[in-house]
This record gives C-alpha cells, sequence and structure tokens, in this order.
C-alpha cells in the first residue's frame, strides 16, 4: 500500500520528472560537445616478487609462497612511487621541458608569458638543481614560491599530475602498471615513462644503500664474533698448556680403568689369601702336635737361598702392581717363582722327617703355600697403594674438568654466534646481488584517442538527475505524515470511520445538489453525505442528539452538519441545526435564525420560525461565553428533552475540542458525537490528548468523518 502510494506521487509529479531530467541532458550536451579528446599512455614495470625464474639462486627452498606478503610487497612498491618526492620529479621535468623546447606539452599560462628570458634561464638552472638533488622547493622561499606558482599556472604540480595518474598491480601479475591520462599524447607518455625510470632509480639507491649498510655492519659484527673466538679458544689452550693437559676425559677414563681393573686384582688376591690360610689350616691339622714341633724346628733352619729368593720375588711383585700389571714384568715373575720352587724342593729333600711318618708332600705343599699366601697379601698391600695414588691423581682432575668444560661452553657460544652471523652475512650478501629485480618491461608510448564519453556523461546526467528527482520526491514522502485516505486516519488514531467527504470548489448550494444532477464532484459529495446519514442513523438507534466536533478550527464541521440537516430533512425527519460555536458562529451568520440560544437556555420561548418545514436553526449570538455560563446542567438538559420530543434529530455543531471545556459541553448532551478530520494534514502533538478524550468516549464517540478526500481515489 505504502509503495503504492508513493508511485502515485510521482505519477502526480510526473511532468517534473520529465522536465529537469531533460534540462541536465541538454545542459549536459553544451557542456561537453568541447571536451578535448582524452590521450591515455600505460608503462608496465616488472617487479620479479613472483617471477621464479628471477628466483634460481635466492629461492625459498621450501617453495612457499605467501599472497598476503606477496600483496604487502606491491602495495609497498606503489606508495613510493606514490610519493610527493618523486611526483616532484616529474614535475621539473615537464617544466625543464616547456622552458627548453619550442613546442611545449601545453599553452603557456600567464604567467609563463610574463617571464623574461633572464627568469627563464633561472628557473632552468633552480630545477635543475632541484631535480640533481631531487629536492622539494620551499614555500617559504619568496624566488621559490614564485616557482611553485608557476608549475599551478601550467597545472604540473604534485596535486594537479595525481588526479590523472593511476598505478595499480596488473591482476595478479610480476607487472605494475601506471597509467596516466591528458589531451596531449606526447605528455602522457612522457610523464609516465619519468615517473617509472625515477622511481627505478629511486628505489635502486635506496636498495642498494640499505643492502651495503647491512653487509658492512654484519662484516664488522663477523669480524668481532670471530676474535672473540678466538681468544676464548686461546685461553683454553694456554689452560691445557700451564696444567700438562693433554686429554682430560681420556685421562680421566684411562685412570679410572686402572682404578676398576685394581680393584679386580685386590679381590682376587684377597680371595687367593682367604683359600691359601685354609689349605695351610688343614696341612696343619694334619699333623700331631710332636710332628708339628718337628717340622717348625726344621724350618727354623729354612734355607737363606729360599728367603733370599723370596724377598727377591715380594720386591718384583711389589713393581709389577705398581707398573699396572706391566706384562713385561711378567716373565721375570715367573721365573723367579720357578727358581724358588726348585729350591724348596731341594730344601725338602734335606728335611728331617720322622721315619715314623710319611709326611714329606705334605711339608712340602705347605711351605709352597705359605710362599703363596705371603706373595698375595704382599700383593693386596701394593694395590691398596696404588689405588689410592690413581684416586688422588683421579680427585686432581676434577678442578681441571670443571674449568676445561666452562671454556669448552663459552667456545660453542662464541662458536655459534658466529656461525650464525657467518650465515647472515652470505645470506644478506648473496641476497643484496639479486635483490634489485624492478626493470621498466615497457615504455610508454603515444597511443591514440580514448574512445568518447560524451554521450555516456549526457546519458548519465539524466539518469543522475532523475535519480535526484525520484529520491527528494521519496524524502518528501518518507517525511510525510499527513492523513490522505480513510485507512490512514483509522491506522493513526485507532478509533472509527464513518465516512469520507471530497473536496468541493466554490460555494455549496445544496438545494441545487438535491433538485439537480450536478458534475460528477457535486453527485460524488451527495453520496457520500447520504452514505454517512445512513452510518449515523445506525450508530443513534432511537437516540436523537448528534454533536459534531473536530481538532481544530476550518475542518469542515459547518459543512458536514448543514449538508447532514438537509440531507435528513430530504427524507421528512424534523430535523434541528444548532450553532453552538460561540467562537466562530458560521451557521449563525449564515442562516440568521430566529431563535438563540442565549435566549431559549434563559428563558423559555414558544414563538420560533421554522427554516423550513422540517428544519429550524438555533444560532448564537457569539462572544466569550460557554453552554454552561447560559444556565446549569440540569436546566440545559430538561431543555433538550424538550426538544426531543418536539424533533427527529438534534444536530449540534460544537467548537473544535482545541478550545477545550467549551466544546466537551456540549457533548455532555450529545447521544453521538462524530468528529470531523481535514485531509493532508497531520496530527500535532498537542492534538493528540484531544484524540485520547475522543477514545475515553468509548462507544459514544461515533466515528471520523474524512473532509477534503481526493475525489480520484474514491471507488463506487
Amino acid at each position: 500500500m505504502e509503495l503504492g502510494n508513493f508511485f502515485k506521487l510521482l505519477w502526480k509529479h510526473k511532468n517534473l520528472l520529465i522536465i529537469i531530467p531533460l534540462v541536465a541532458i541538454i545542459v549536459s550536451y553544451f557542456l561537453v560537445k568541447n571536451l578535448a579528446d582524452k590521450y591515455v599512455s600505460t608503462a608496465q614495470i616488472a617487479t620479479g616478487i613472483v617471477d621464479q625464474s628471477r628466483h634460481l639462486l635466492d629461492a625459498d627452498p621450501t617453495g612457499a609462497t605467501k599472497e598476503q606478503s606477496i600483496a604487502h610487497e606491491f602495495s609497498n612498491l606503489i606508495e613510493i612511487m606514490k610519493l610527493k618526492t618523486l611526483i616532484n620529479q616529474v614535475s621539473y621535468k615537464l617544466i625543464l621541458h616547456d622552458l627548453t623546447d619550442s613546442v611545449p606539452f601545453k599553452p603557456h599560462s600567464k604567467l609563463f608569458l610574463t617571464m623574461n628570458p633572464r627568469a627563464r634561464a633561472h628557473a632552468v638552472e633552480l630545477f635543475t638543481n632541484k631535480f640533481k638533488n631531487m629536492q622539494p622547493l620551499s614555500y617559504y622561499n619568496k624566488d621559490e614560491e614564485g616557482l611553485n606558482e608557476l608549475l599551478r599556472s601550467m597545472k604540473y604540480d604534485e596535486r594537479s599530475l595525481r588526479k590523472d595518474l593511476l598505478i595499480v598491480r596488473s591482476e595478479d601479475s610480476d607487472f605494475i602498471s601506471v597509467s596516466y591520462e591528458s589531451n596531449n599524447p606526447q605528455l602522457s607518455a612522457f610523464i609516465v615513462n619519468i615517473l617509472c625510470t625515477q622511481f627505478i632509480d629511486y628505489y635502486t639507491h635506496t636498495v642498494r644503500q640499505n643492502e651495503t649498510d647491512a653487509v658492512n655492519y654484519l662484516a664488522k659484527l663477523l669480524e668481532q664474533k670471530r676474535d672473540s673466538l678466538n681468544k676464548k679458544t686461546a685461553a683454553l689452550q694456554n689452560y691445557k698448556i700451564k696444567n700438562g693437559i693433554l686429554n682430560l676425559e681420556e685421562q680421566s677414563k684411562s685412570l679410572f680403568d686402572q682404578i676398576i681393573v685394581f680393584n679386580d686384582r685386590k679381590q682376587q688376591a684377597e680371595k687367593d689369601v682367604a683359600s691359601y690360610n685354609g689349605a695351610i689350616q688343614k696341612i696343619n691339622n694334619r699333623f700331631k702336635p710332636g710332628e708339628r714341633q718337628y717340622i717348625e724346628a726344621t724350618i727354623s733352619k729354612y734355607n737363606q737361598d729360599v728367603i733370599n729368593s723370596q724377598d727377591q720375588l715380594h720386591i718384583l711383585t711389589d713393581r709389577y702392581v705398581r707398573s699396572g700389571f706391566n706384562p713385561k714384568l711378567k716373565p721375570a715373575i715367573d721365573s723367579l717363582s720357578n727358581k724358588l720352587s726348585a729350591q724348596i724342593n731341594q730344601t725338602s729333600d734335606k728335611y728331617i722327617t720322622n721315619p715314623l711318618t710319611a709326611k714329606d708332600d705334605l711339608v712340602k705343599q705347605k711351605l709352597t703355600l705359605e710362599v703363596t699366601r705371603d706373595l698375595a697379601k704382599y700383593s693386596i698391600q701394593s694395590i691398596n697403594n696404588a689405588v689410592k695414588e690413581l684416586n688422588a691423581k683421579f680427585q686432581r682432575l676434577v678442578p681441571f674438568d670443571a674449568n676445561v668444560k666452562t671454556f669448552n661452553f663459552d667456545i660453542d657460544i662464541a662458536s655459534k654466534e658466529y656461525l650464525d652471523v657467518l650465515n647472515k652475512y652470505n645470506q644478506t650478501n648473496l641476497q643484496s646481488t639479486f635483490s634489485i629485480r624492478l626493470r621498466l618491461a615497457e615504455y610508454a608510448t603515444p597511443d591514440a584517442a580514448e574512445p568518447s564519453k560524451k554521450m555516456l556523461l549526457i546519458i548519465l546526467s539524466g539518469i543522475i538527475a532523475f535519480a535526484f528527482c525520484v529520491i527528494i520526491l521519496f524524502g518528501l514522502f518518507f517525511m510525510d505524515d499527513t492523513i490522505k485516505e480513510p485507512a490512514d486516519l483509522v491506522k493513526r488514531t485507532n478509533l472509527p470511520l464513518l465516512g469520507h467527504l471530497n473536496t468541493v470548489l466554490g460555494s455549496l448550494d445544496l438545494k441545487k445538489l438535491w433538485d439537480v444532477e450536478h458534475r460528477d464532484k457535486m453527485r460524488l459529495f451527495k453520496e457520500l453525505i447520504r452514505s454517512i446519514r445512513f452510518e449515523v442513523d445506525q450508530e443513534l438507534r432511537g437516540e436523537k442528539v448528534l454533536g459534531i466536533t473536530s481538532l481544530s478550527n476550518h475542518e469542515g464541521k459547518t459543512v458536514l452538519a448543514i449538508s447532514l440537516a438537509y440531507s435528513y430533512s430530504m427524507i421528512n425527519k424534523k430535523v434541528l441545526l444548532i450553532d453552538g460555536n460561540f467562537d466562530n458562529p458560521t451557521i449563525s451568520n449564515t442562516v440568521s435564525p430566529k431563535v438563540y440560544l442565549e435566549d431559549y437556555f434563559k428563558n423559555n420561548p414558544d414563538n420560533y420560525q421554522s427554516f423550513s418545514n422540517t428544519t429550524n436553526v438555533m444560532g448564537n449570538h457569539g462572544g466569550d461565553v460557554t453552554l454552561l455560563e447560559l444556565s446549569d446542567e440540569n436546566f440545559i438538559r430538561s431543555r433538550f428533552n424538550e426538544l426531543k420530543t418536539k424533533y427527529d434529530i438534534i444536530i449540534i455543531e460544537t467548537p473544535p475540542l482545541s478550545s477545550l471545556n467549551k466544546s466537551k459541553e456540549w457533548l455532555l448532551f450529545a447521544n453521538k458525537v462524530i468528529s470531523v478530520y481535514e485531509s493532508n494534514k497531520g496530527i500535532a502533538k498537542w492534538q493528540k490528548d484531544d484524540v485520547d478524550y475522543l477514545r475515553n468516549l468509548n462507544s459514544k464517540f461515533a466515528g471520523w468523518v474524512l473532509n477534503k478526500t481526493d475525489p480520484k481515489k474514491d471507488r463506487f
């Protein structure tokens, strides 16, 4: 419904929607018909960022390519190209060309024409110097400010050049596209080529300088790390030389192995001593006490050679143990042991034994076991001494080991730092060799004129003008809160509707309206009055007093009251029309009644003239007075009861509800109330209380009558 109303609004203003776009099209035609042709020149810069053929030495071994990183690189290059410094370089080149060439790119400006040869030479010198040094013109230097004005007058300044300059990445390729649009094909190509070459030179110089600084810094850092590593290595070597350390780990391992060997030999010797003592004890037990004394007596005379051999064997065994069981001493020990065994055998042959006892072999075994046991006991003592010496040596190696480990830890850290810096240096040095990838792959050349956009601009002007008008009308429609149709009034107030009346221009002649068929508007008005009359009858249901009010003045109460009274008279009803509007007694001024409210409700008049056979009008003299000021409520109610006996229907035109109690006093005596509302008006905030009052009347309020509606919207 709302959309339909909007289309009706557009149709209502169709002439506006046609005329304004048409005017815009005509104006655009005259504005663009003399526009010069546009020439666009484009150059391509190869960056090498995504070109894998240019990454053979510094390619990523993982093969990973991060799209976001690539996008950042391209964005950085484009922003560098847009730097004011580079745009200024193009400006300098353009003005130098026009100052020195006989065929300038643009017609000379007024300021340019005022320059004498000396001023031009000075400008050429200054612009050339600024171009070589890549310096901007100062706005605070009077001389350079004049040159800035010269650039602006020729439209060669930075802001003017940026307007038609386009720098973008060509889709997902490796190229940056630079294009410029102007009225001169030579100018477009010149600007693009100068900008590209200056950008490549600037970027190359900047990157080279940064990489050189990085390589030099890493070279110095690498030298520092190398010196630190050499110093720590020399300190470790000096410490080893000073303390006689060849290989601390091997030395400690050798000592530990020797200690283990000696402990094993000691355990074996202790086992041998225990076993020999047991064997000797068993032999001693086999001899009787007398025989044992005999043998001991003989042993006391032990051969001196055997004793000497035993001493030599003890000395040699001690040397063998102290040498760490050197195999070279083993043959000498074995030889001396054999010699001692032979001497013992010779000695046993000379022993004097008891003839009654044949135990020569036992004596021989005992002597041999005693010698072997003594050797084992002595070797245990030698082994213990050797173990003590080895433990002492091992303990002396502990602080050396701690210090050497500290030196090694420092050397490891220094070595790692050195290798990290070395790798970084090699990588940076390699990248610096292949980092400059920018090259001008395609130079800009003067091209043909671009297809004309004049017709497109003309059409766009018409479309934009039409859209602008539609938007304005939509804004007005959206902001419009006026009530135009009966359904809008019901929706806004939540109160019932009795009917509506169309707009009738000119004076309303009720006699002609009911006697003769007029034009369609008058016929429609009569039919709508009849409809309202029917609805009022349905609401009254035998009651007789009808009050007609409105929210404000001049909404059509008088027209409705008179028309409704006349309509009732046409169906042979006795009608009394009361003008209760003291502030604006339109009915009284129009009809000139014979009876007035001030007289009737104070006196009791019996002689009043009728307006017609069946219709009477009771007027008022006007003034600042209210109904209850004429008489009290009971007396007025009795008068109304009297009027009800004489008339079939009593219609009261009351003041608007904006007059507060003046209207509400009349409504006290009405059986039903209807309110007239003029269309194309909105309900103000201060009128909401009056709407609430009508809503609080409940069933007493019969409904709205919407006045002055558009007859084209009514359908029968």
